[in-house]
């Protein structure tokens, strides 16, 4: 029986959605840390590195939060492809992270972080949440702040500023799933 695209859409939306961002989260505080203790150099790369395994690990986390990303007996769904296109979207902006990267090494923890937090607007379309924007506005208002504000700092205050708001963001979720949870208790 071939569901409809709302039915899909409420499928999706029911899901968890915690092992995405508790990968983002250790990713970024490994960068932080990283950018404490280590040169430059160093942190640059654990930017490319770790935000490019951020995908991986939540496919990793996803079978002990109980999502299981790969899981090929659950039904095909609209929105798991359409989410995968905007995980493509993150990717194709380190052309414009890269370029500037090239002119100026220390701009990489702004655009990386803000161009990579751009994928949870369209998440919060698909849930039908204002979670995403959140994510997307505080994270970016926050990296800007910080980039201005401690720019001999910008390896470490803007990692840990991005695991601030995963950190939220993930409050955020448990509660919206907690929340829908109760509803149906009581429906």
């Amino acid at each position: 029986m071939k569901r409809t695209l709302e039915e899909q859409r409420v499928e999706f939306s029911n899901q968890k959605f915690i092992a995405t961002p508790l990968s983002g989260l250790i990713v970024w505080a490994v960068i932080g840390f990283i950018g404490i203790f280590f040169s430059d150099f160093i942190a640059v790369w654990s930017i490319f590195i770790g935000t490019g395994s951020i995908v991986y690990l939540g496919l990793f986390l996803s079978k002990f939060t109980g999502e299981n990303f790969l899981d090929k007996s659950k039904p095909k769904n609209e929105f798991d492809r359409l989410f995968f296109y905007t995980v493509g979207q993150a990717v194709l902006v380190y052309s414009i992270a890269i370029p500037f990267f090239l002119v100026d090494y220390s701009s990489l923890p702004l655009t990386v972080g803000i161009l990579t937090g751009l994928m949870w607007l369209p998440f919060s379309w698909i849930i039908n949440h204002w979670v995403g924007v959140f994510h997307a506005l505080t994270r970016t208002i926050l990296i800007l702040v910080l980039w201005y504000l401690f720019p001999e700092y910008r390896f470490i205050s803007i990692p840990f500023g991005v695991v601030l708001i995963y950190s939220l963001t993930i409050l955020i979720l448990r509660k919206r799933k907690l929340s829908k949870s109760a509803v149906r208790q009581w429906s």
